[in-house]
C-alpha cells in the first residue's frame, strides 16, 4: 500500500487493475468480477477509454456480490485532453462521477499535458493545464476528489506545475518498464513526495511484445519459475512504483496481483534495469510545450 501526500486520501493498493482497451458491457463486467475475486481493490480508467459508465454499472452489481463498500475500492481517472482548461475541466470531473455512479474518486489525473486540437508546441498548452489544475484543487476541497496528480508529465511539466500549484500532485502515472527506464524522473518524484506509478509495465498489448519475450526477461522467469508478466511487475513494485496491468483473462489477472510472495535478487534487479533502450511503447510528451 502506497500513503500518498493528500491528507484526505487513503493508501492507494500498489497494484490496481489497468481498464485501456476494456470495452463492452458483458467484457467489463466478467473482467471486474475475475478482478476483485482475485483481490484487487484499486481500478484505473480514465474519460478517453470510453469505460467509466460500463465500470459504474458492472461495480454497482459486483460490490455486494463481494461484500464491499465503494469505500473499498481506490477508483482513479482521468480528464480527457479535450476537456483541458477553466470550467471544462471541472465540467468533465463532474461528468464522470456521474457515469461512474460515485460520489467522489480516490484519484483524479490530467491525462495529457497538451490540449487536444492544439499543436503540441502551442503556448496554450501551459495556461490550460494550470487553469484544468485549479479546477482539481477547487473539486479536491469539495470532496469530490481525494487526490490529485498527473499523467505524462516530464520533468519539466513538473517543476512548471509545482510553481504555481497550492496542492501539490499526489502521483506520476507515465510509461516505465525495462525497455523505458526513467530513472531521473523516479527519483525527482521521490524528492517531492510524489508517487510514481508506471503504464505499460508489460510493453505493448499486440502479439509482438518484445518486452514480453525478451530472453533476459524470459530467462529470469525460468529461474524463479514465474511468468514474464510477473517478474516485469516484481521488478517495479520492488522499487515501490505502482502498477496497473490490464487483463481480461482471468488467469493473467490471478497471475499479475501474485507478485508479493517472492522477491527478485540484486542481481536480477540490475539485469533488468540495464535493458533500457529508452524505447517508447505508448505516447512521448516530450514534444508538448
Amino acid at each position: 500500500m502506497i500513503k500518498l501526500s493528500s491528507v484526505t486520501c487513503k493508501e492507494m493498493p500498489i497494484i490496481g487493475l489497468g481498464t485501456f482497451k476494456l470495452r463492452g458491457r458483458d467484457l467489463v463486467f466478467q473482467t471486474l468480477e475475475a478482478a476483485l475475486a482475485a483481490g484487487y481493490r484499486s481500478i484505473d480508467t480514465a474519460a478517453v477509454y470510453r469505460n467509466e459508465g460500463d465500470i459504474g454499472e458492472s461495480l454497482k452489481v459486483l460490490l455486494p456480490k463481494f461484500s464491499l463498500q465503494r469505500e473499498d475500492l481506490f477508483i482513479t481517472s482521468k480528464l480527457g485532453p479535450k476537456d483541458q482548461g477553466a470550467g471544462k475541466c471541472r465540467q468533465a470531473c463532474l461528468k464522470s462521477l456521474e457515469n461512474m455512479q460515485t460520489d467522489y474518486f480516490d484519484l483524479y489525473l490530467i491525462h495529457w499535458p497538451g490540449t487536444q486540437g492544439k499543436k503540441p508546441e502551442d503556448q496554450s498548452n501551459i495556461q490550460h493545464r494550470q487553469e484544468s489544475w485549479k479546477d482539481l484543487e477547487d473539486l479536491q476541497k469539495e470532496g469530490k476528489l481525494r487526490a490529485i496528480g498527473i499523467s505524462n508529465y516530464e520533468q519539466r511539466h513538473l517543476e512548471e506545475l509545482l510553481s504555481y500549484s497550492s496542492i501539490p500532485p499526489a502521483v506520476l502515472q507515465i510509461e516505465h518498464h525495462p525497455h523505458l527506464v526513467q530513472t531521473s524522473l523516479v527519483s525527482y518524484c521521490k524528492q517531492h513526495n510524489i508517487h510514481f506509478q508506471a503504464y505499460s509495465s508489460l510493453g505493448t498489448t499486440s502479439d509482438d511484445n518484445k518486452l514480453l519475450k525478451d530472453p533476459t526477461v524470459v530467462t529470469i522467469a525460468e529461474s524463479y519459475k514465474r511468468t514474464p508478466a510477473q517478474i516485469l511487475l516484481r521488478w517495479a513494485v520492488q522499487q515501490d512504483i505502482g502498477v496497473i496491468p490490464k487483463s481480461t483473462n482471468p488467469v493473467h489477472i490471478k497471475e499479475n496481483i501474485d507478485i508479493f510472495s517472492f522477491s527478485l535478487s540484486d542481481s536480477d534487479m540490475d539485469k533488468l534495469s540495464n535493458l533500457d533502450s529508452q524505447h517508447h511503447y505508448c505516447w512521448n510528451p516530450a514534444s508538448v510545450t
